[in-house]
C-alpha cells in the first residue's frame, strides 16, 4: 500500500428509485460479480419490505436511523511498540463508520441461511431500526474493545 499519496474521494451515483446516494451505496456493496441489476432488486425489495414492516413513510430516514444505530464511533487498532503489540483505540472517520455499517449489516443478513437475501436484509434493517440485532451487537463489542484498551490511547500517532 503506498503512502506517498493521499486517496481521493470518489463520489457515489444516487440510485435511480430514491436519487440517494446513500441507497446507491448500498447497492454497490450487495453487487457479486457485476451483476448490479440484482443488486438494485434485492436492495429496492428489501427497503420496501422494511419500510412497509415498521410503518414508516421514508424509506430512506428509516435506513440512515438504521445505519445510525449501528455505526462504530471507535475502533482497536494494532501497534507495536518496543517488542509488544498493543490494541489502540482510535475514532473512526465517517466515511468508515458507514461503510463498516453497510459492511455489518450485508455479512449478518447473508449469514441467515435458509431465507431469501432480500427478506434477510430486510430483517436486518428492522433489527438496526430497533436497536437490536447482530449488527449492533458487533458495534457493541467493538465499543467494548476500545474501552477494555483505553490504557494505551497514548500510544495513537
Amino acid at each position: 500500500m503506498s503512502r506517498r499519496h493521499r486517496t481521493y474521494e470518489r463520489s457515489v451515483d444516487p440510485d435511480s428509485k430514491f436519487k440517494s446516494p446513500l441507497i446507491g451505496q448500498l447497492i454497490n456493496m450487495v453487487t457479486r460479480c457485476g451483476k448490479k441489476a440484482l443488486a438494485r432488486t434485492i436492495v429496492y425489495k428489501a427497503i420496501e419490505r422494511a419500510s412497509e414492516k415498521l410503518g414508516k413513510g421514508d424509506p430512506v430516514e428509516m435506513l440512515l436511523t438504521a445505519l445510525e444505530n449501528v455505526q462504530p464511533k471507535l475502533e482497536v487498532k494494532s501497534r507495536r511498540v518496543g517488542g509488544a503489540t498493543y490494541q489502540v483505540p482510535i475514532e473512526i472517520s465517517y466515511e468508515r463508520q458507514r461503510t463498516l455499517a453497510f459492511r455489518w449489516l450485508i455479512d449478518f443478513a447473508t449469514g441467515r441461511k435458509g431465507v431469501a437475501m432480500n427478506e434477510s436484509l430486510a430483517l436486518e434493517i428492522i433489527d438496526a431500526h430497533g436497536n437490536t440485532g447482530n449488527a449492533v451487537k458487533k458495534r457493541e463489542e467493538v465499543h467494548k474493545m476500545a474501552q477494555a484498551n483505553r490504557a494505551f490511547a497514548h500510544l495513537n500517532w
